[in-house]
């Protein structure tokens, strides 16, 4: 087997926590993730894992070569990279970490406009409302909500404004009563996404400024869709992006409430690494996401 692959798959291995998970990440069988850990095992002549039935766990040459094969693997990007862009010409695998429901319905749609203006370009889209990392998911850039922290090791370029919406189902209003002002909300069950810092609080732009509004969350969910269908069902008020619901606000599945008090929108940012030379395939997909949000009145 070669060397540089299985070094690869055993890096996924450490990183994921599990044969199953890293051959989940690299689309291939954990058999064959076995056969690469087995492969670097034998001519290493040492054990890298302990591996039980139940859980696995780095020897202490293991995590010795580890940290060498994820440094080596690191130079070998950065030197592919450093080639890459020597041609003026965008190709290769693109990855792209994004939030899930701005992925899905702000960068997954332009994509096929993208792929006809540069065929040679493999867009490889990555989903996850939880932090990753740049490095460990190997992504050439990603897409982040909310004021930025720690990211000195990036270049962040702001994006357009990521605007919310309060909206509540009509069977919904019509049994529990309308909503008026803020302090309306007290009285009616809200659904919030589940996010160790979003707290039981809807920050609103009212008439005389920002106002924290306290909200007794009926259920949190960790994914905007399952939010949404809640919603419509009739469980509660939510607060969710614009481009989310504007399909349900349109056929009036979901109705505005509180249009004088919109929620305060949120920055969005695209980062890339500071310490890699953008290559063709970073620019063009920069200067084309920028000019394609641009037409756009809100993300």
């Amino acid at each position: 087997m070669d060397k540089l692959e299985s070094m690869m798959v055993f890096v996924q291995v450490v990183e994921r926590g599990s044969f199953t998970a890293a051959a989940n990440e690299l689309g291939i069988t954990g058999t064959m993730v076995g056969l690469h850990v087995q492969s670097l095992e034998r001519l290493l002549g040492v054990r890298l894992l302990n591996r039980t039935t139940r859980r696995q766990s780095l020897t202490e040459f293991g995590l010795f070569y580890y940290e060498k094969s994820k440094q080596i693997l690191l130079e070998i990007s950065h030197a592919e990279a450093m080639a890459e862009s020597q041609t003026p010409i965008p190709r290769g695998v693109l990855r792209i970490i994004s939030p899930v429901s701005l992925g899905v319905h702000s960068i997954a749609p332009i994509l096929e406009k993208y792929r006809k203006l540069y065929p040679d370009v493999t867009v490889d889209l990555i989903l996850s409302d939880k932090p990753l990392d740049m490095i460990d998911e190997r992504a050439d850039m990603m897409i982040r909500i909310g004021e930025l922290q720690n990211v000195f090791s990036m270049i962040a370029r702001p994006l357009m404004p990521y605007r919310s919406i309060i909206c509540a189902a009509p069977h919904y209003l019509e049994k529990n009563g309308p909503l008026s002002v803020p302090a309306d909300l007290v009285n009616h069950r809200c659904l919030g996404f589940a996010h160790p810092v979003a707290g039981n609080e809807w920050l609103l732009q009212g008439l005389d400024g920002p106002i924290s509004v306290p909200v007794n969350l009926a259920l949190s969910v960790n994914n905007g869709e399952a939010l949404r269908t809640t919603a419509i069902s009739g469980l509660g008020v939510i607060m969710q992006p614009e481009i989310l619901l504007a399909e349900d606000i349109n056929s009036e599945r979901l109705i505005p409430v509180l249009q004088n008090y919109s929620p305060l929108p949120k920055p969005v940012y695209l980062l890339t690494l500071a310490d890699r030379s953008p290559t063709p395939k970073i620019r063009t997909f920069i200067d084309f996401l920028v000019s394609q949000l641009a037409a756009r009145k809100t993300l």
